[in-house]
């Protein structure tokens, strides 16, 4: 068997990896015409960990990334609301890993064409559609060169050409009327050095988490993202979805003015960041089935998710597991990719659900509605089990919860 992978990012790599180790043929295409280290950080959560960690890549994790030991949920002010331990700490069998998500597709690239062969990554191969017959499926690249396999792989992201061939009426990105400016630079740790802070509210939300070493002795490269709600969900988004637009310090100057957290200099860390990225929050409405045929999708190409609950590349990472195991499982493709589809695409939809709704960040939300101005007790202002309800449900669904890691269910 053979797979054409169209698309070599975080979900296309560890799609290859895995697939790779289960004895199956494939090759990645890839728009861009070099790997390069873009983004900024993102968390990867224990049960997706323990599916790179299976295929030998968690020494190379513990090089460029933090293993999180600590998660803080604040308000604005920076009272504490809630706080638990992550990954090994909290019992998972497999870390929880904050990482610049430029150094993880960097790693996965180069673990890639050293198990597969240098050629095995097609730089400045555009996949544009796709054919197939009753016996295999043909990537068409933009120039008019063709890939055939046993199966194709749509894992080409947000704007997924594969997903346009399959959905050409469906209706666009949605978003939720939340502006984002994420970056990364090298700053003094606060608290123990491995601890992610989320403050904030439904209108302002301010994430910081450390995601790897820095180049200056005693310092962190620190991950830093500020949210507003500009808009209502629904909204025309003003600007097309892109992981790689530039902000400018005008524009979210303002927004910075809404935090009062005192372990860090807020405004000091932005204007210490050389360049960081601004764009919309979106996602769009789960399908009613990702696959057609011997065709399939992947990651964002399947289930784009607003970036709450730290899961879209965990999810993605998910995917790429039951693929290769419904793959390999002895099944013709046609069955294998049902079977797939049949497993994932139920346990995502109610990841993407529960994004919209705020993931476990609807904690702080709710704390922000009652007590907008802070509090004084804070269980006067919501209960521990009110809480625990919302950020336990969260781990639960999304198949992270410390009960669970050892379990091989359809979530992970």
């Amino acid at each position: 068997m053979k797979v054409v992978i169209n698309g070599a990012g975080i979900g296309g790599l560890t799609a290859a990896l895995i697939l790779n180790a289960r004895g199956i043929d494939c090759e990645l295409h890839e728009a861009s015409s070099q790997i390069r280290e873009l983004g900024v950080g993102i968390n990867v959560l224990p049960h997706a960990i323990r599916e790179l960690a299976e295929i030998g890549l968690l020494p190379e994790l513990d090089k460029i990334g933090i293993r999180t030991r600590e998660l803080i949920y604040a308000n604005r002010q920076g009272q504490e609301i809630w706080r638990e331990l992550r990954g090994m700490d909290q019992g998972h069998a497999y870390p929880q890993f904050s990482i610049h998500r430029g150094r993880l597709h960097a790693m996965l690239a180069a673990a890639v064409r050293e198990r597969l062969g240098e050629e095995a990554i097609k730089l400045g191969s555009r996949g544009v559609g796709f054919e197939q017959t009753s016996s295999s499926a043909r990537l068409l690249i933009a120039g008019g060169g063709v890939a055939e396999g046993d199966v194709l792989l749509g894992a080409d992201g947000v704007h997924s050409a594969l997903r346009a061939q399959m959905f050409p009426d469906e209706a666009g990105l949605r978003w939720n009327g939340i502006m984002m400016w994420r970056g990364a630079t090298e700053a003094e740790p606060f608290a123990d050095g491995r601890t992610m802070l989320v403050a904030g509210g439904f209108t302002y939300k301010l994430v910081l988490y450390p995601i790897g070493p820095a180049t200056t002795p005693d310092k962190v490269l620190m991950n830093w993202v500020v949210t507003y709600r500009a808009g209502a969900p629904g909204d025309p988004a003003p600007q097309r979805e892109d992981w790689n637009r530039k902000g400018t310090l005008a524009e979210l100057a303002p927004h910075i003015d809404a935090f009062n957290v005192d372990i860090i200099d807020l405004m000091g860390l932005v204007r210490a960041t050389p360049e960081f990225l601004e764009y919309p929050m979106c996602d769009r409405d789960p399908l009613p089935r990702w696959s057609d045929g011997r065709v399939t999708l992947l990651g964002d190409a399947a289930h784009p998710m607003y970036p709450v609950g730290s899961n879209g590349a965990s999810q993605a990472i998910l995917d790429a597991r039951a693929l290769a195991d419904a793959l390999a499982g002895g099944a013709n493709p046609v069955d294998a990719l049902a079977a797939y589809d049949a497993s994932r695409r139920p346990a995502t939809a109610q990841v993407v659900a529960l994004n919209r709704e705020g993931g476990p960040e609807g904690v702080i939300d709710e704390v922000e509605r009652r007590a907008p101005e802070g509090f004084k007790t804070l269980n006067d202002v919501i209960s521990f089990s009110e809480r625990q309800a919302i950020v336990g449900g969260y781990a639960s669904t999304a198949g992270f919860a410390a009960d669970s890691t050892q379990k091989r269910a359809v979530t992970g």
